[in-house]
Order: structure tokens, then C-alpha cells, then sequence
């Protein structure tokens, strides 16, 4: 299987000249390292002359929910800890007796625990990061459990906060010590960042209070209410750590460190996992769009820009990092990008 090296930095640096983002980092890999890498465009538009570079440090957005949520599950799973299966009220106090606690970790993984389709935590719930722990963990269901597949925040959200319950540590902590460091991965970590990584970070959206683009704290709104760490977004990354990841998620076995999820879980999330619902699901990971479950290409994204790809059958990985959010929210111009992304980086 091939990848198309010159098709691909055309289509990032035409990304670039449209204005879809001001600069992208990229890379495609296997099991033993990467096979190549690149870099387009500009760290930020204001300074021209700083170019991006491979170890400039993305807002990850929703892909804290596999490098942190999706992660520390699987390390709790392969523990024996817990039982996907089992309802949630059934070993987790904080929501026996209510709507969640019939709720599975399974459904949660597969979007279909009919839990509300928004976060809205300011609004429903005040400031207060307990109050909003109380509120999220008793709040009514959407619909009914195993009904439909809805991707929402909110999934991930209440998995962060199984993890800690589970495991007595701070998810920031859990996934240091279970996933990131035991891979390699020093350079990913929950923000806000301090001024020295700041520096070669990103960054993102303008805030309309500051007039000044988000840099170095996450651009994800719960997030930030929640003092930056959370399920839903709020890690920041670099391009290596993110390989390390994925080399991983190809060859666990390498690894030195067994600190980690394994094989099996992998093995369990890369698989549809949603039966005749759509669109299919495996465990936070999806198929990639403009595949099929033949293909084994699966994705997740992140709404700043950023987006990563593995297939175990394929061993093959890919991983496209962009601060689009710099110059928009309209998805369109990106997913196009992205879909043909994906098609060169797997052949």
C-alpha cells in the first residue's frame, strides 16, 4: 500500500493559500515510526514570519476524548475494574437512582445512552464545578438507552468522571500516569499552558472579550469553566506524542511500559460495536467518512482543526494537525481536505 507524498502537500498548502487554516503539520506512519512528515503555512497570521513547525503544540480539542477518556477506560477495562456492560448505578453511587444510572459504559462509548445532544453546563447548571458534576450526573435522559446513535459531549464528559470515581485520581493525573507517560508522550498535557509552551502554541479562535486569539487555554467552553481539564476537550499536543499514540494503538506489545490499555482493547474499540443502528460505531472511534468497515480506516476529530486516523489491518496511521478555527467555524472547506487526506495517506 502506497502513499501519495507530493498530492498530499499540495493539498495542504493549497489549505493554506485558501485560507481554510493558517498552517498545518502532518504525518503518516506504521507500527515502527513514520514514514513522512511535513509542514505548511504559519504558526499565526499576526506574525508571518513564524513558520510553523513539527513540534508546535495543538488545542486538541475532542481528541482529549481518546487521548484521555478513550485511554483511561481502556487501562480500567484491562484492570478488570469495569464491566462495560454493567449498569452505572449498579457500582457508582453518585447516579443510583437516577435517569444515568441505568446507563452502560458501553452505550456512553457508543453514543447511545440517550443522554442530552448538548453540554450547555453554564446554563443548566451555574459556575460551580461540583454543581455541574451533580447536575450533569442527575440530569434526565434524552431518550431511551440503546435506541439511537447521537454523538454528544456529554458522553465523554460523564466517562471522565467515571475514570476518577474509579480510579481516585484527577483524570489529568490518570491519564499522565496510565497513558502518556508510559508512552512517551512529555509533551501532552491539560493546559492552560504555561508561557514557555505557549509560545509555539497554536493558536485559535478570537475572543470577542480580549479581541485576541485563544493561545495556550482551551478554546472548548466547558473546558475553561471547568478549570481546564475535562472529558469533553482541554488537552494540548504535539505532533509526536500523537504518533507515539498511535504507533502504540498498532503494536502495543513494543511497548516498555504495560501501564497502558492493551491490545484487546483496542481490538474491541476498532470494531463496529453499534449492531443495524447508524451511522456505526466502534468505541469513540468511528469509520472514517468515504469508507466502509471493510476499509478499516477509522478517524476521530477535533473542532479547532486537528484529526487523526489508524487501521490495524492497513498498519497505518495518519495524523493531520491545523488551527482552522483561526479563521472560521464552517466545517466545509476542512472535511473536504481531510476526506482526500485520508484517501493519499491509505492509498
Amino acid at each position: 500500500m502506497t502513499y501519495d507524498r507530493d498530492r498530499i502537500e499540495a493539498l495542504l498548502d493549497e489549505g493554506v493559500r485558501d485560507k481554510v487554516y493558517p498552517g498545518a503539520v502532518w504525518a503518516v506512519g506504521d507500527a515502527t515510526g513514520f514514514l513522512a512528515q511535513g509542514i505548511t503555512g504559519v504558526l499565526d497570521p499576526d506574525e508571518p514570519d513564524v513558520p510553523m513547525r513539527t513540534d508546535t503544540v495543538f488545542d486538541a480539542a475532542s481528541l482529549t476524548k481518546i487521548l484521555a477518556v478513550w485511554s483511561s477506560i481502556g487501562a480500567l477495562w484491562e484492570d478488570g475494574t469495569l464491566d462495560l456492560d454493567q449498569p452505572l448505578g449498579t457500582f457508582w453511587h453518585e447516579v443510583a437512582g437516577h435517569p444515568l444510572g441505568t446507563v452502560t459504559t458501553q452505550q456512553l462509548l457508543t453514543h447511545t445512552a440517550g443522554v442530552p445532544l448538548r453540554a450547555q453546563l453554564k446554563k443548566l447548571y451555574g459556575t460551580d464545578p461540583e454543581e455541574i458534576r451533580r447536575g450533569v450526573l442527575r440530569e434526565e435522559l434524552h431518550r431511551t438507552p440503546g435506541e439511537a446513535v447521537e454523538y454528544t459531549d456529554r458522553a465523554a464528559l460523564i466517562l471522565g468522571y467515571l475514570a476518577e470515581h474509579l480510579s481516585g485520581q484527577p483524570l489529568d493525573q490518570l491519564a499522565t500516569t496510565r497513558t502518556w507517560h508510559p508512552l512517551g508522550m512529555t509533551s501532552t498535557r491539560f493546559g492552560p499552558l504555561p508561557a514557555e509552551i505557549t509560545a509555539r502554541c497554536a493558536p485559535t479562535e478570537l475572543d470577542q472579550d480580549t479581541d485576541t486569539h485563544l493561545k495556550g487555554v482551551a478554546h472548548d467552553f466547558s473546558a475553561r469553566l471547568l478549570g481546564g481539564v475535562c472529558g469533553i476537550a482541554g488537552v494540548f499536543t504535539v505532533l509526536d506524542d500523537l504518533a507515539a499514540f498511535l504507533r502504540y494503538i498498532l503494536a502495543p506489545a513494543t511497548s516498555p511500559s504495560r501501564a497502558a490499555f492493551g491490545s484487546r482493547w483496542t481490538a474491541r474499540s476498532l470494531t463496529i460495536q453499534t449492531g443495524e443502528l447508524q451511522p456505526a460505531r466502534g468505541l469513540f472511534w468511528h469509520p472514517a467518512p468515504g469508507t466502509t468497515t471493510e476499509d478499516d480506516v477509522w478517524v476521530h476529530y477535533g473542532f479547532t482543526g486537528t484529526g487523526m486516523w489508524i487501521s490495524p489491518t492497513k498498519d497505518r496511521w495518519a495524523v493531520l494537525l491545523t488551527n482552522k478555527l483561526y479563521y472560521t467555524r464552517d466545517r466545509g472547506p476542512l472535511t473536504d481536505i481531510r476526506n482526500e487526506f485520508r484517501t493519499l495517506a491509505f492509498g
